[in-house]
């Protein structure tokens, strides 16, 4: 019976894009670089986020087949067997799999057993620093213990990248990776058998030997000489594959100033020099008071240039928050859309709604100290996101990346579509403003940018975070995470099947975030996180997040901690309380900090008074 072997669709781009091992049915591939793949892809249209990435487009995998109705020969996206080196579980034997040993539909079998049992891959494989994958030389790894000259009597040193004669052997009298050996059972020049042997219990780590300089894919030709030191890691082990995936919301266009914008014009429109400046453009009085305007204001150039272009009929220069192809910022417009006075029309692709929470009027605390903290509530009912892959990195994420497209003759990007819905949550700006100037605060907040200085994720996160890492940023994203963990329980979804978007670049004005869930169907999901997002349900979900969010059951250690997680990135933030799988955090578990949201000794928290709040009524009303 043959076996088949499928990958949906979104998988394509991530977990199992280019360059990552997939194990299925006791087989492991590695996808090959979309130089390779075939025709019948399908487009998936976003302008923005192609804009970025500074590509002519993006294209999905062919579907997945369908048994009922596709040709079964129908081509898809090739998969790579990887490791190259098998071995059977019933007479240990190591076998070299070729590309001409492939059978289409059947796995590859032992053929010195008479049961014919399937080939298992071997366990280990080698990258380095450069994004290079290969399998270990397992035959010099059972000679390496020998001399050179002895190492050469073997009759099978000259071909030994297909050596026939290794075997995989298993200690009975051990345990771990020393019980595991390498053995080979070629004869030397003189007939002997050769008998070379080694253990594995040194083979994780750096070892010596030639990077290959390529991927299984590639042909040798394509190699390139590469002077890193090679790790020899599992084949499953999480620095394998660090994919690069940048995503983009699918919203529509507007003429419209954002509404930081709309209000910083306001603000130069009524500064008493402002008519001054306009009578004195073609004098040198004019950059004075232009200075003045600015000093008072803190707008920038940009937009005192398209203010007096605008005045006088003449043409205002290119923006500076408007910059060219390549360094297009994309929550910009994202949140421009949902912080608009005026909502844009649904679309098939983008449907949003003002929500609330339902508190207003309300005098009864904690709901009016809530209702106080947070601005408004957009409910998205529809929304469509595009995710595309453009490379990946091995070894650690400060390594080389390699580009999806690893010919390098290519312009577009593989890519998956997703439809969903989501939740917009914005915090008061006058609050916030007041809470990020507290010296408190911004003590606080300065020993995280410190740590953030100093690690090379520095510049991987510039586009997330902004000019710089601020107070605001930290307290939307680790509201975030505990949102997400709250409404995992109140709505149902998984916390993995939830992603969070974080707008909270001061530039901007950014003071929110969005809480999303999206599926590949096209008809998207159900409803379930709308529905959580309107009132009362929301309201209720806030002040439970709070309660949570306040003790950890790693506490005090997890709250007083001054740095841990990577790189010393997160302060009060641990498995137990914020953490959320990598796929629904923007920055990879970083940058966050419970205290921020709820408080502690050292520093306030932005909901500090509606936690204290919420428990002075819940000892009221035990106390009757």
């Amino acid at each position: 019976m043959k076996r088949k072997l499928r990958v949906r669709q979104a998988q394509t781009v991530l977990p199992f894009g280019v360059g990552a091992v997939l194990d299925v049915q006791g087989e492991s591939f590695v996808a090959a670089g979309i130089e390779t793949w075939p025709q019948g892809k399908t487009a998936v249209p976003s302008a923005r986020l192609a804009a970025r990435l500074g590509v002519t487009g993006f294209y999905a995998a062919p579907h997945t087949l369908n048994d009922r109705y596709d040709q079964p020969d129908r081509p898809g996206v090739p998969y790579v067997r990887f490791p190259g080196w098998l071995f059977c579980g019933a007479c240990r034997s190591m076998v070299r799999f070729l590309r001409e040993h492939e059978k289409p539909g059947e796995p590859p079998v032992c053929t010195s057993c008479a049961a014919a049992p399937r080939l298992t891959p071997m366990r280990f494989v080698r990258i380095c620093a450069d994004g290079h994958l290969d399998d270990v030389d397992w035959w010099y790894w059972a000679h390496s213990h020998l001399p050179t000259d002895q190492r050469a009597e073997c009759s099978e040193a000259k071909d030994a990248w297909k050596a026939r004669r290794l075997s995989f052997r298993v200690a009975d009298r051990a345990s771990g990776l020393e019980a595991l050996s390498v053995h080979c059972g070629a004869t030397g020049k003189d007939g002997k058998p050769c008998g070379a042997e080694r253990d594995l219990l040194d083979i994780l780590g750096p070892q010596g030997g030639r990077c290959s300089g390529r991927n299984p894919w590639q042909r040798p030709h394509q190699s390139t000489s590469c002077g890193q030191q090679v790790h020899i890691v599992q084949r499953t082990a999480g620095n394998v594959y660090y994919p690069v995936v940048y995503s983009a919301l699918d919203i529509p266009q507007s003429a419209e100033l954002p509404r930081a914008e709309q209000d910083a014009a306001e603000a130069v429109r009524g500064h008493g020099y402002w008519p001054i400046l306009l009578d004195v453009l073609d004098t040198p009085r004019a950059d004075t008071f232009r200075s003045m305007i600015q000093d008072d204001t803190h707008v920038p150039d940009s937009l005192i240039d398209q203010l007096i272009a605008e005045a006088t009929g003449s043409t205002a220069p290119q923006p500076a928050d408007r910059p060219e192809s390549g360094k297009i910022d994309l929550s910009r417009d994202e949140w421009h859309a949902f912080d608009a006075i005026e909502l844009p029309e649904p679309t098939g692709d983008f449907a949003i709604r003002r929500g609330g929470l339902g508190l207003d009027g309300e005098a009864e605390e904690p709901w009016a100290t809530l209702d106080a903290h947070i601005d408004g509530v957009i409910l998205a009912d529809r929304l469509r996101e595009v995710r595309a892959l453009t490379g990946f990195r091995r070894h650690s994420l400060g390594g080389t990346l390699v580009p999806a497209d690893t010919s390098g003759r290519l312009r577009w990007l593989p890519a998956t579509e997703v439809y969903g819905e989501g939740i917009v949550l914005t915090l008061d700006e006058q609050r916030l403003t007041t809470w990020e100037n507290d010296p408190r605060v911004r003590a606080h907040v300065h020993g995280i940018r410190t740590d953030l200085d100093a690690s090379f994720r520095d510049e991987q996160l510039a586009e997330t975070l902004g000019s710089e890492l601020s107070p605001r940023f930290l307290l939307l994203h680790t509201l975030a995470h505990l949102l997400i963990r709250q409404l995992s329980f109140d709505s149902g979804y998984t916390t993995a099947s939830l992603r969070e978007r974080v707008y909270g670049r001061t530039e901007y004005g950014q003071r929110g975030l969005l809480i999303y869930t999206a599926a590949g169907d096209a008809e998207g999901t159900l409803g379930g996180l709308v529905r959580q997002g309107e009132a009362p349900h929301f309201a209720e979900t806030l002040i439970r997040m709070l309660e949570a969010a306040a003790w950890c059951s790693a506490d005090p250690l997890c709250a007083e901690h001054t740095g841990q997680g990577f790189g010393n990135l997160n302060r009060a933030a641990c498995h137990a309380c914020t953490l959320l799988p990598e796929t629904s955090c923007q920055t990879g578990n970083t940058l966050l900090d419970r205290a921020l949201v709820v408080g502690s000794a050292l520093v306030p928290g932005y909901f500090t008074d509606v936690l204290t709040a919420s428990r002075e009524y819940a000892a009221a009303t035990a106390l009757g």
